[in-house]
């Protein structure tokens, strides 16, 4: 063959295409890591928590490079969510963090819905590095949130809330 670098460079190529696609394809699975949340305003309290653990080798990035507000979407976690949030109504305002009680944890979140283009990304939540999303025009539906971490593959315990302001 004249020139075999070529047909490297090619199968190269195919190959990561089948893991981004394939990457892909497990983001957009329904079926999350650690359980469904409802919520709806007549609910008491207005906010709801849970606890999982953060990390994994999946860049949450391939799900969107950055969000509706342009904020940037970063972080590492496993491939299907760690929640899925239904809301049960349209809300003006919602909170959604992250506590993961080590104050050199850095989290990050990536919350995806009611449709599969919305996206909302959060990361450092004032002088805290852990993450939250406090965002306005919730529409009724199932969201997916992934918490993720700066290291890949690192793996600690947190703490979610999700608020109504």
């Amino acid at each position: 063959m004249k020139y075999p670098h070529l047909r490297f460079q090619s199968q190269l190529a195919w190959l990561f295409a089948v893991i981004i696609l394939a990457n892909t394809r497990l983001a957009s699975g329904q079926t999350p890591n650690f359980g469904t949340l409802k919520l709806s305003s007549g609910m008491k309290p207005m906010e709801q928590k849970v606890s999982g653990v953060t990390g994994g080798i999946y860049s949450l990035s391939i799900i969107r490079g950055r969000d509706k507000n342009k904020n940037v979407c970063i972080g590492f976690a496993e491939s299907n969510p760690d929640y899925i949030l239904v809301l049960e109504e349209n809300f003006n305002n919602l909170t959604i963090l992250v506590n993961s009680s080590d104050k050199d944890t850095d989290t990050t979140l990536l919350i995806k819905g009611p449709d599969k283009e919305t996206v909302r990304c959060g990361d450092d939540t004032g002088r805290s590095k852990d993450a939250s999303v406090s965002d306005k025009e919730w529409t009724k539906g199932t969201y997916q949130i992934w918490v993720g971490i700066s290291e890949r593959g690192l793996k600690r315990n947190y703490t979610l809330t999700v608020e109504q302001l």
